[in-house]
């Protein structure tokens, strides 16, 4: 039932990449997903012969994590042709690992964040060390504060700019270098395994949020340290955790993205970020409706499969069309940023419509598993928990309305 199975444009690349990835899906991030999701501690989740690290390493190798590492482009003039595929296979690529595993699919894509600035940023150095052949860095988008969580995305808004919002993290320049002091929070994606990070932080605690910069940061730094792993309801798979910095020292040239141009590529990020989203959770929609349908095949309920019944096949319907219309909005939202102009308020519609929608399915998928639905020995009540996460993280999706109706 995936876009695949519709879409009678797709050509034979992304026919053969949908069907890897959805072979990727089935047989590493599912089994891998459900197996983490029911260790007790997360820091169990990132130990040393724990099968996340199985994920990453199969990730690379089907060579995945270069359809995500260059999605801003890298400046290069790239034809609006090229553009477009890229995008397509990305959608493809995105629905599918998030039908496999929501988290673990945030957290592949998201490790490419260091990749893709030092691309952006045409700097021979910082493409040479984060974005060469073969680089393993398992990257990390470092923007939430403690004090400041979807606000920090809210470049429409009065308080962006205002000086009385104190950062948590701050970068200073000194001579040659900048020096970088503060915390990012508990809900930084990849945040405690991350070996380097495409961080956001202010630079004038004067201008508020909105005098910013963006650097790719080493990890592995003196004054770098890290907290425990968050312990959540959802997405268990997907490590979440503090960072720290103490006087930590980068080149300048490390910093790709100054004040100036701040505001417009944390919407740019913003509009990246939100079309994933969206692919991704119109996946884990879908997973939703397969396993209730095929549920609905085999439970039996009055002397016939309950799929006999006209109010189970209603309900399923009704869940069908929730997913094929988040599938025909992800996919508009998806090409029109790479064919056309990006446009913010398009990518949050897509997130909020998709994981709205992802929420909606698995919960009512759940109702008719019935009771068995709220056991772990069926696959839907983590779909509903790693779907009710969704509305939070990326932005919160109240705050991201915001956003998007002030480009209205």
């Amino acid at each position: 039932m995936g876009l695949a199975a519709i879409e009678p444009a797709l050509d034979r690349v992304e026919e053969e990449a949908s069907e890897t990835a959805h072979r990727f899906a089935r047989d590493v991030l599912r089994p891998i997903g459900a197996h983490l999701d029911r260790l007790s501690d997360p820091e169990e989740v990132i130990a040393a012969g724990s099968p996340l690290w199985d994920a990453f390493e199969r990730y690379r190798a089907l060579g995945l994590d270069v359809l995500e590492g260059a999605a801003l482009g890298s400046g290069d003039g790239s034809d609006r042709s090229s553009l477009l595929e890229s995008a397509r296979l990305r959608f493809l690529v995105s629905e599918e690992l998030g039908w496999g595993d929501a988290g673990l699919a945030i957290s592949l894509g998201v490790s490419s964040f260091p990749r893709m600035f030092a691309l952006l940023s045409g700097v021979p150095a910082l493409v040479e060390r984060f974005a060469a052949p073969g680089a393993a860095d398992i990257g990390c988008w470092a923007i939430t504060e403690p004090d400041h969580g979807s606000d920090s995305l809210m470049v429409t808004e009065p308080h962006f700019s205002d000086g009385r919002l104190r950062p948590n993290c701050v970068a200073r320049r000194d001579g040659s270098h900048y020096v970088i002091n503060g915390q990012k929070s508990a809900w930084v994606s990849n945040g405690t395994i991350a070996t380097a990070a495409a961080l956001f932080c202010t630079v004038d605690p004067s201008h508020g949020m909105g005098a910013g910069c963006v650097a790719v940061v080493p990890l592995d730094l003196p004054g770098v340290s890290r907290g425990r792993p968050l312990d959540k309801l959802g997405q268990r798979a997907l490590n979440q955790g503090e960072i720290f910095f103490e006087d930590v020292r980068i080149p300048a040239e490390y910093v790709v993205v100054g004040p100036e141009a701040y505001a417009s590529v944390v919407e740019a990020v913003l509009t990246l970020a939100n079309a994933s989203m969206g692919a991704i959770f119109v996946g884990l929609a879908r997973a939703a409706l397969e396993h209730a349908v095929a549920y609905a095949k085999e439970r039996v309920q009055g002397g016939r499969p309950i799929f006999e019944h006209q109010s189970v096949k209603g309900r399923l319907f009704r869940i069908f069309m929730q997913v094929e219309a988040a599938r025909s909005l992800a996919w508009r939202v998806m090409l029109q940023n790479a064919g056309g102009t990006p446009l913010v308020q398009y990518s949050i519609a897509s997130k909020v419509f998709c994981t709205n929608a992802a929420f909606e399915a698995a919960n009512a998928a759940l109702q008719i598993f019935g009771g068995n639905g709220l056991s772990r020995e069926y696959p839907i009540e983590k779909l509903l928990r790693d779907a009710r996460a969704s509305m939070i993280e990326d932005g919160c999706n109240e705050a991201l309305s915001l956003i998007g109706a002030a480009r209205l």
